[in-house]
């Protein structure tokens, strides 16, 4: 494995939510990335979105560049970025526009010239609201719809400018003509706020084999709470837990060339006897998981990190035909005192004949059923 940190220093206090894509010269990868200014890294301090290059297949990364400033926007911030081949051709970048509490807004920009220029952002979050979407999470679906899994937060603020923030309720964003319009699904999804105090936080969405959809969110309650739908994202099944056991962390989920699905996340274990680290959030170790099957049946985990002083999170995917490129934030209490500070570039390869394990309860709790 080889790997690439992102330093912090003075004036950059925070790197980190990235999303890979490969661009059309052999070998050459473009990675966005939120870059965080300043001195302080708090999800609403100061920050941009920049790009670096890699013309080796992600071994070596060249000088980072801004392509999107909160500035453009007057804007507290922009960040949580995704990158998305468009139906032409053209780059599509999504990102979050922080304006303040109560109004965080989706959009969307291209570029024809590799990432160079951009065009004006189009917004997709189709009602005015404070929406989350975690980085590397639109997707393409089979039909050509893309989707966006979204968080809204119905925030508060009292007179005093105290903010109140309202657990998450999930809903999905979606586009039939490459981006240029767009609508909001038909189910909004949530959970019981009286043991559940997070809601349905920073959802994802994946595609199965048979055609249905497979939605996740974290919680506060141990677990990744799923739910499905069988139209294309625009009516969804309730959730319910799902056997991705983890703190309030997200779970990523792709499909590789092979057709083996990869997921990748932060287990706990079964009897939730965990320290609580604030630094951390306890978000070690960082495994993955395999599966041939579109998911009933998944391989024992395998861990990525295991630095029980770090914490590794926010997990972009891309996958390529002889490793899979994966970058996360890997921070530890030394870097300004949060995991979310540092990010790290991994290249690995995966095993090719991987042994399935048998589907039934062990320590990671994995697995769901695609019926």
């Amino acid at each position: 494995m080889t790997y690439t940190d992102l330093p912090i220093g003075n004036g950059n206090p925070r790197n980190s939510e990235g999303s890979f894509l490969s661009l059309d010269a052999k070998d050459e990868i473009l990675f966005a990335y939120t870059a965080f200014s300043g001195q302080k890294a708090r999800d609403f301090t100061n920050a941009d979105i920049k790009t670096i290059r890699s013309r080796d297949g992600g071994v070596t990364w060249d000088s980072p560049s801004t392509v999107v400033a909160a500035d453009d926007f007057q804007a507290m911030n922009v960040m949580s970025v995704s990158l998305l081949r468009m139906e032409n051709g053209d780059i599509g970048i999504f990102y979050l526009v922080r304006m303040n509490w109560l109004d965080m807004h989706i959009v969307l920009q291209r570029s024809g010239d590799g990432g160079v220029t951009w065009s004006k952002p189009v917004r997709c979050s189709v009602r005015e609201g404070y929406f989350v979407i975690n980085n590397d999470r639109v997707t393409r679906l089979a039909s050509s719809r893309i989707i966006i899994p979204a968080a809204e937060h119905r925030n508060k603020v009292k007179e005093d400018g105290t903010v109140i923030l309202a657990p998450a309720v999930t809903t999905f964003f979606y586009s039939d003509d490459d981006g240029y319009t767009w609508f909001e699904s038909e189910t909004e999804l949530s959970v019981d706020y009286a043991s559940c105090r997070s809601g349905l936080q920073e959802p994802g969405v994946l595609e199965l084999d048979n055609g249905k959809l497979y939605g996740w969110a974290r919680t506060d309650l141990g677990r990744q709470y799923e739910f499905c739908s069988e139209d294309n994202g625009i009516h969804w099944t309730q959730p319910i837990p799902s056997r991705f056991t983890s703190p309030l962390s997200p779970l990523s989920m792709k499909r590789l060339g092979d057709g083996r699905l990869f997921a990748i996340w932060n287990p706990v274990p079964l009897n939730n006897i965990v320290k609580e680290n604030k630094a951390t959030g306890n978000r070690t170790p960082l495994v993955y998981a395999l599966s041939r099957d579109n998911g009933a049946v998944w391989t024992e985990p395998t861990a990525v990190e295991d630095d029980p002083n770090a914490g590794y999170c926010y997990t972009a995917i891309l996958p390529m035909e002889d490793c899979v490129l994966l970058a996360y934030c890997a921070g530890t209490e030394a870097d300004r005192g949060s995991c979310l500070n540092r990010l790290r570039i991994r290249r690995f390869t995966l095993p090719e004949n991987d042994l399935l394990a048998a589907d039934g309860p062990h320590f990671m709790g994995i697995g769901f059923s695609p019926s």
